[in-house]
């Protein structure tokens, strides 16, 4: 994963329609967004030169504002243009792309019509999220205390902010405990995520992912889940208990940054890191640097 002082690198920043140095790219401490979370973000990953999923990620960006009640000063194609603007800027054709969006420090308070929509995007070099040890061993989860939140309590279709305060506290107990990740249940108590991807689960060669009614339909899911089908596997999208998940034969996580990740390990629970699990990982692998990707 990504580490270091993130305020001091070297590279540029899209920043409010201007490309300026990495350094300068700095927002006031009253900055709405900071005391209330009223942010909502991307991340992207571009290979060889073409960001997979750009327009998709771009429209989920403002649909993201738009739930929270921000409004977005840009449109797609603005923020499409941007992302390759800044990308071409820092000389980087294998990158991960950020692009953020935050109610800025024009008023403080509850209220925030008088706030202006701020939109940075940042861009760097990011390999792996879990490290190339996991393609062989596969990470290890624990099971969070936190879960998602009722859809009628929190705006989970929404890539925000707010959402992500209990995915960093169940990840940093993880941790603590000599996990690599936690395993997200929903209010429900069945099976959700974990806490920057989805989950898929392998049993008898037949694959299962949680419905996404409360926690975020990942662009990378949804392409596992095309791939699947496109491989052959039967696939379906259902509810899933804690205890059917540990008759898994495999486990297998999806997002931008976590790409295709495989589970060896969730609390007492070991998993191999099976034939299904590294078929559709290449596939992935094949298909974000394939020219029908960089056509879309």
């Amino acid at each position: 994963m990504a580490t270091g002082d993130f305020s001091d690198r070297d590279g540029l920043i899209w920043y409010d329609g201007k490309i300026i140095p990495w350094r300068e790219a700095q927002v006031h401490v009253l900055t709405h967004g900071l005391h209330y979370a009223s942010s909502v973000f991307e991340g992207e990953r571009a290979y060889e030169g073409n960001i997979f999923k750009m327009r998709e990620h771009s429209e989920r960006l403002v649909r993201s504002a738009e739930l929270i009640d921000m409004h977005m000063p840009m449109n797609a194609d603005e923020i499409d243009q941007a992302k390759l603007e800044i990308l071409k800027a820092n000389n980087l054709t294998d990158a991960y792309v950020r692009p953020v969006a935050w109610r800025g420090s024009e008023q403080l308070g509850i209220s925030a019509q008088a706030t202006e929509t701020h939109i940075a995007i940042a861009c760097w070099e990011w390999p792996s999220y879990f490290g190339e040890e996991a393609r062989e061993k596969g990470i290890s989860l624990q099971t969070s205390k936190w879960r998602a939140p009722m859809p009628d309590t929190a705006v989970t279709a929404s890539k925000t902010a707010g959402l992500y305060a209990t995915h960093t506290m169940s990840k940093h107990a993880a941790e603590a405990d000599g996990y690599t990740d936690a395993l997200m249940l929903d209010y429900r108590g069945l099976v959700a995520e974990a806490t920057g991807a989805n989950l898929f689960m392998i049993k008898d060669g037949a694959i299962k992912t949680p419905v996404p009614d409360c926690f975020l339909n990942g662009l990378t899911r949804q392409t596992l889940i095309q791939l699947a089908k496109e491989n052959g596997y039967a696939l379906e999208e259902v509810q899933i208990t804690p205890e059917e998940l540990k008759e898994a034969d495999e486990v297998f996580l999806t997002g931008t940054a976590a790409e295709v990740t495989a589970v060896g390990k969730i609390d007492d629970t070991d998993y191999i890191v099976g034939p299904v699990t590294r078929t559709l990982r290449e596939a992935y692998e094949s298909l974000v640097r394939s020219k029908q990707a960089a056509a879309a």
